[in-house]
């Protein structure tokens, strides 16, 4: 085999054997060197990995505790502030009910006008014919009665105004935002085209912006001036997500959508008590209506509770058990959610 024979091949295959073994034993420490080098720097870098995988971690479950504690915090305040203003709203200030009932008028002239239907009540009465003795008691009913009643009448028509809007209102601001536009640019829009009493209530905030107050503080005074819970929803949504962030439009969205599910709800459950509101109309009703049927047929019957002191006893017991029964039928048919 190439002109070699036998012997001369083993020489050659011991000569290059000795020649390997010689260079295992002479590049054996470089080669075990670099292997260990080349393991440390793959322990090295998975070690730095893990770490820096560590820290990536460490530093998300800081960032989402202090979001947490961020959220936290203002939901404490928000509720410190909401408790203050359902105070507020059980007994307003006269200048508040005055604002929250849309009536430009100052408290020194809605006293005034007082004192004037107070002045007229009490001599409708007499020339109609009443005691003397009543004249205080319709001068007091006068003045802080019928006016504080108109006001307060006035101010529940103005909240069913601005809860049938409001939805709407918060709809254009959805798609404000979701067409990229800013939050100021959708409450300027609100401000603008909306219809009354939200126009009113959202030209406040925009007018609160010009003077320096945020927006989520200005929204937040939203609930004190129209004291109802989605003017409240609205300024909270508006809170939180000013200081913790997130999708706002989508917030929005979920909150007008609450807000309608809240009116289906308040219209079921009217037809459903409709049956029970016109029971309790009928029962509050039918003494009255007995009464006038009995004066209409026979009216010295009936005279006698009128002119007696039995008489008087009997109807002053009657007028106590029926103002009774009829505030309970009251409680019993007016539904809270």
């Amino acid at each position: 085999m190439f002109g070699l024979s036998l012997p001369q091949i083993v020489f050659v295959a011991l000569v290059a054997l000795t020649f390997a073994a010689l260079a295992y034993v002479f590049f054996f420490d470089s080669i075990a060197s670099q292997k260990r080098t080349e393991e440390r720097l793959n322990s090295v870098k998975l070690s730095a990995s893990e770490s820096m995988g560590k820290f990536v971690v460490r530093d998300k479950l800081a960032e989402a505790q202090k979001r947490r504690r961020s959220v936290q915090d203002t939901l404490k305040d928000i509720e410190k502030r909401q408790k203050q203003r359902d105070k507020n709203a059980k007994s307003p200030p006269l200048k508040m009910l005055l604002m929250q009932a849309g009536m430009k008028v100052t408290v020194q002239r809605f006293y005034i006008y007082s004192a004037v239907v107070g002045v007229v009540v009490t001599f409708a009465g007499l020339f109609l014919g009443s005691p003397l003795y009543l004249a205080p008691g319709l001068l007091l009913a006068g003045i802080f009665g019928l006016p504080r009643w108109f006001v307060y009448y006035r101010r529940g028509r103005r909240i069913k105004a601005f809860l049938k809007e409001f939805p709407n209102a918060i709809d254009v601001i959805v798609r404000a935002l979701r067409s990229g536009l800013p939050l100021n640019d959708g409450i300027r829009l609100i401000a603008q085209e909306a219809q009354e009493p939200v126009k009113a209530e959202f030209r406040r905030m925009v007018d609160a912006q010009q003077v320096g107050v945020s927006i989520p503080e200005s929204a937040m005074r939203m609930a004190e001036y129209m004291p109802c819970p989605e003017a409240s929803f609205f300024g909270i949504v508006i809170q939180i997500q000013s200081q913790a962030g997130g999708n706002l439009s989508e917030a929005l969205g979920n909150l007008s959508r609450v807000l309608r599910d809240r009116k289906k709800m308040a219209v079921k459950v009217q037809a459903l008590s409709m049956e029970a509101k016109a029971s309790a109309y009928i029962i509050g009703s039918l003494p009255f209506a007995v009464a006038l049927l009995v004066y209409l047929s026979s009216p010295g019957y009936i005279m006698v509770l009128f002119t007696t002191d039995t008489g008087h006893v009997i109807m002053g017991c009657a007028a106590v058990w029926m103002s009774l029964g009829i505030l309970v039928m009251k409680k019993m048919i007016n539904f809270k959610f």
